[in-house]
């Protein structure tokens, strides 16, 4: 207890100089006030970051859709008396599933019968009637079909007087995988990787997947036997369209193969792409594959998918803590999407043009595209970020770049195959990049966001969040 209140009052403490300073400039204290400004805008941006993703977690989430009542489940605001039912079974995929499951448990306990979920490696958390399987992420693996396999297992003993509960979340299209006829898991992993660097935009990218697959695209329904089935997600597209998140396994899906195989062409993956692919594709266009099902479907009738967190619940979570620490706040509103180094530029910009009362956080969302080219390493917010640092290095007054600090942070934890979730820049950055005489613009060339922000101290390290509402940016203007 003593720990905590000294804390308290460190922190109101902290809290207070630094607003002094903010108000109170002293010229004879030369720079350091400014550095110590800086350095402390910097912390405050992770601490808003980290803010944002807190108010995702399943934990918080969860427990506004799904209640036991009175001897009766309540899932998405339906009741469900004890007698209307005879098992209930859990399943789920993504980078929150763990977290989702864990949270399930609490509030359901007893009443779980069996279930099975998977999320990335390095997610898991302890369970007790829940199994959950490790596999990979963007890329699947052989873990991923076992589970989606295991998956299929537990639903074949489903039957209609039974509830099923799907837990969904970012990365579920590839942690739930399966493998077409006729093609092998290394064909489909060379498609996945192809298309996550081409540039396309997750809908594109879903909607490819959707027709490689079994499960997706709502032909889960197909094995659910007629079952009660609610589905519980949290967003990770533009949008928050069910359809598109997570490929859409509990959803009707309005795309075809026609359009499946246009994608590919528009990115000039078709020549590229295995064989067996562009032949299951095409067997898809001329009929001789099932589609997905379609809207209208009587499939759907027992069926209920219902968005319990997205990227805006994180944005204005992240405006509550940095206006908690001094700031005022302004969200760009819709959803970023595009290029990232486009879209880090504009950020910039509005920093540089914003004319209205400071200091200020500057926050948006959204998911941007990288069509990698380079044999670097890094994520689509390293990129932003590098990109965000490069646009301040070119200033022809560097002075501008003062007081502006850029975070660009996967709301996972992860950015591309890195354990990073992303980047957060500022003048010490370009300082420690000219000490070490390190090119900017090369290291951008070659898509190696990483090993630029590594050796600058700049990455934003945060490991796993078990949430995934995409990606918080952020200018903070002091």
């Amino acid at each position: 207890m003593l720990k905590r209140v000294c804390q308290q009052r460190i922190d109101y403490l902290s809290r207070l100089f630094h607003s002094y300073l903010l108000k109170s400039p002293s010229p004879e204290m030369g720079n350091w006030e400014n550095e110590y400004i800086g350095l402390m805008d910097k912390e405050n941006a992770v601490q808003i970051f980290t803010s944002a993703t807190a108010a995702v977690q399943p934990a918080q989430l969860l427990q506004e859709h799904l209640a036991v009542n009175k001897g009766s489940l309540v899932i998405g605001g339906r009741q469900l008396p004890k007698y209307s039912f005879n098992k209930v079974y859990v399943i789920g995929a993504g980078k929150a599933a763990a977290a989702m499951a864990v949270e399930t448990e609490k509030i359901l306990g007893e009443y779980i019968s069996q279930g099975l979920v998977v999320t990335k490696y390095g997610h898991s958390l302890p369970v007790t009637r829940i199994k959950i399987r490790e596999g990979g992420h963007p890329v699947p693996d052989e873990n991923c079909v076992e589970a989606a396999a295991e998956m299929l297992q537990l639903l074949e003993r489903t039957t209609k007087e039974d509830i099923i509960i799907c837990l969904i979340s970012g990365g579920a299209s590839a942690l739930w995988c399966d493998v077409p006829p006729g093609v092998t898991l290394p064909e489909v992993q060379a498609t996945f990787d192809q298309l996550i660097r081409s540039g396309a935009a997750i809908h594109e990218i879903n909607t490819v997947r959707k027709h490689l697959s079994g499960i997706k695209g709502g032909q889960l329904i197909r094995h659910c036997n007629n079952a009660l089935v609610f589905s519980l997600i949290i967003s990770d597209v533009p949008g928050d369209d069910p359809g598109i998140i997570a490929s859409g396994p509990t959803v009707a899906d309005a795309s075809d193969f026609r359009e499946a195989q246009a994608i590919l062409s528009k990115y000039g993956l078709l020549p590229s792409l295995p064989q067996s692919i562009r032949v299951h594709i095409e067997k898809g266009v001329q009929g001789i594959v099932a589609e997905t099902p379609k809207p209208g479907d009587p499939l759907f009738w027992n069926t209920m998918n219902r968005v319990i967190g997205d990227n805006q619940v994180a944005l204005l979570a992240a405006a509550h803590k940095a206006h908690a620490l001094g700031y005022h706040t302004l969200i760009i509103p819709g959803l970023i999407t595009g290029d990232a180094a486009a879209a880090a530029k504009a950020l910039v910009t509005a920093a540089l043009n914003y004319k209205g009362e400071k200091p200020v956080c500057i926050l948006q969302g959204g998911e941007t595209t990288v069509q990698v080219t380079g044999r670097g390493m890094g994520g689509r917010n390293q990129h932003f970020a590098l990109a965000a640092l490069n646009e301040l290095n070119k200033l022809p007054d560097k002075k501008h770049a003062d007081n502006i600090v850029i975070l660009s942070g996967g709301t996972d934890g992860t950015d591309g195959p890195t354990e990073a979730a992303g980047g957060v820049v500022d003048k010490e950055t370009l300082t420690r990049a000219l000490a070490q005489q390190l090119d900017i613009e090369a290291y951008l060339k070659d898509h190696d966001s990483w090993h630029f922000l590594q050796q600058t101290n700049s990455l934003l390290v945060t490991g796993p969040t078990q949430t995934n509402v995409m990606d918080i940016m952020m200018a903070i203007v002091s």
